[in-house]
């Protein structure tokens, strides 16, 4: 006798499951771009920083790309 407990499955479509993981699926195409600029006080000193990025997206199932540039000084 099998004690293991059972699991039931199920079939899902590609955009059953693009709903749920939020994937790319068919014809999708993106591209973003962000910069930034920040300074922080606090009792322990000045912090300042830049920050960006870059993104493209392609699909079906495709090219993904991304760029982050990110740098801090504190004082």
């Amino acid at each position: 006798m099998n004690l293991a407990p059972q699991v039931e499955t199920a079939e899902i479509s590609d955009v059953g499951l693009d709903a749920i993981a939020g994937g790319q699926a068919g014809a999708a195409a993106g591209a973003g771009a962000a910069a930034g600029l920040y300074v922080e006080t606090s009792a322990a000193g000045v912090t300042t920083g830049v920050g960006g990025g870059v993104g493209l997206a392609v699909s079906p199932q495709g090219l993904a790309a991304d760029l982050h540039l990110n740098a801090a000084v504190a004082s």
